[in-house]
């Protein structure tokens, strides 16, 4: 089985001269469909820069990235938006459109996706923001909306398009015991259901038990 992520000698550094400062040092990590992997480690260990690099939100400097078979070391800013438009992002800040109810908010990830006719944008909208247990909330603006509400919009937001591959930044952090375990059940149930790829880091000890691999990073490196 081909992997949806392949990532071979990946080294990542910020700053330049003097200042340099190496981030990631000859990362290997595989992702194959169907499977839950949590990345855990102290802050600063370099996960969200992985995690950036995996999204396409940031160009590859040494190393190889391939991303359901394409190669992003080298690859153009088009071909980085094309990939990114193939991923589910979860981070910590849910960055929802003020002007937009929740479901319009879930709709817009549904816009990236041209095979996926306009009729079906608020049935599935609905149906996600109902799994993550907002059914009383669809037609609500985020100023009417808690911290945790908001998070749970941004994941439905993420999980609608049901991308091949799902990555998260503390998606549980500003969720109850309960909602929390609800979300990493429905990321657990695409992965199985849809053949996707979830990479979620996390520090929350409640849901380790949804993974088929718990790797490990620090000071820039990968163990399990």
């Amino acid at each position: 089985m081909a992997p949806i992520v392949s990532v071979e000698n990946l080294t990542h550094a910020f700053g330049k001269g003097a200042l340099r400062k190496s981030v990631l040092m000859n990362v290997e990590l595989a992702l194959y469909p169907g499977e839950v992997v949590i990345l855990e480690g102290p802050s600063g260990s370099g996960k969200t820069t992985l995690l950036t690099l995996i999204g396409a939100l940031r160009s590859v400097q040494q190393g190889s990235l391939k991303i359901l078979g394409q190669e992003l070391h080298g690859a153009r800013k088009q071909q980085l938006m094309k990939t990114r438009n193939q991923i589910g992002f979860i981070f910590q800040a849910h960055n929802l459109l003020a002007c937009l109810t929740s479901q319009e908010n879930v709709s817009t990830s549904l816009k990236l996706h041209k095979h996926i006719p306009k009729r079906e944008y608020r049935p599935r909208s609905e149906e996600i923001l109902k799994a993550v247990g907002l059914g009383d909330h669809i037609d609500a603006y985020p100023k009417n909306l808690s911290g945790g509400q908001k998070q749970r919009v941004a994941i439905a937001r993420a999980l609608v398009s049901r991308p091949k591959l799902l990555l998260a930044d503390e998606p549980t952090s500003s969720l109850d015991s309960k909602t929390g375990r609800n979300v990493v059940e429905i990321m657990q149930r695409l992965a199985r259901d849809e053949g996707c790829a979830v990479l979620l880091v996390t520090h929350d000890n409640r849901i380790l038990d949804i993974a088929d691999r718990i790797l490990h990073m620090e000071d820039g490196r990968i163990g399990s």
